[in-house]
């Protein structure tokens, strides 16, 4: 069976690099792109960026797209995704949301939205930082006592929420191991004389610059040594395979709200 797949933000980064997982990706079909009603893109060929016909044509109407896709792959911004997800419930169509900077109320709306219709929601769908998540939580039951924790992360100049969305699944994974709450643990900046450290905390770091698709390591330091776990990007293509991954697993479901540990097994 086909998935017949919409992809919305289609002239972005982002966009155009699921276009081409799904041109290449079995069992599923590129049936609509979207993008603004501003956007210059729009009327034309899906395909263009990569020198490809493809005859789906970029369009700012999403109901158009839900009555003849099954599923919409969105990356973009958590206002355009809360509405493409009004217009998915009414359609009775499922998504597979991978835009960050979420407020706390926004991802409730979308775990409401669920209980109507099948969602994959993650902060990241590349399989190697799913694998990373794994491995995080394994690392933090070994290290419990006498490791300071820590999280960087970098990406590039156009990304505007901080830390990423990835960084805050690692501070999460590892907070829950360890039995805390990261919303009481976590440090997100430091300056001036701050003190010794609360090794009860959960530091983050943020760097943004360049063109980085996206780095990020969770040291766990001790005295005398110290363990990293790392995932460094080189291009959004695992993003964009892992999304395709998730677009097949949500075939036949009716709803639930689901992430890639779901889609991997990982649970």
């Amino acid at each position: 069976m086909t998935v017949k797949l919409a992809i919305a933000g289609s002239s972005g980064r982002m966009g155009r690099m699921l276009i081409e997982a799904a041109l290449q990706t079995p069992g599923v079909e590129l049936i609509a792109a979207l993008d603004r009603p501003d956007s210059p893109w729009i009327g034309r060929d899906a395909g263009e960026f990569d020198g490809v016909k493809t005859g789906v044509f970029i369009s700012a109407d999403v109901a158009a797209a839900f009555s003849i896709a099954d599923c919409l792959i969105d990356f973009t911004r958590p206002e355009a995704t809360l509405l493409h997800l009004q217009a998915a419930l009414r359609a009775g169509k499922a998504m597979v949301i991978g835009t960050t900077g979420f407020k706390p109320e926004e991802k409730t709306v979308v775990a409401d939205a669920a209980r109507s219709i099948p969602i994959v929601f993650a902060p990241n769908m590349a399989v190697g930082v799913n694998a990373v998540f794994k491995l995080l939580e394994v690392a933090a039951q070994i290290l419990a006592n006498g490791y300071d924790v820590e999280v960087y992360e970098a990406h590039h100049r156009f990304k505007v929420d901080a830390p990423s969305g990835t960084a805050l699944r690692m501070g999460e994974v590892v907070a829950q191991a360890l039995g805390r709450d990261l919303k009481d643990c976590a440090v997100y900046g430091r300056e001036g004389v701050t003190g010794e450290r609360d090794s009860q905390t959960i530091g983050f770091a943020t760097v943004r610059g360049g063109d980085i698709v996206g780095d990020h390591t969770v040291t766990f330091a001790a005295l005398g040594e110290r363990v990293e776990i790392s995932h460094k990007a080189g291009s959004r293509m695992p993003y964009a395979t892992g999304s395709m991954r998730a677009a097949l697993f949500l075939q036949g479901k009716r709803a639930g709200l689901f992430d890639m540990q779901d889609v991997l097994g990982l649970k």
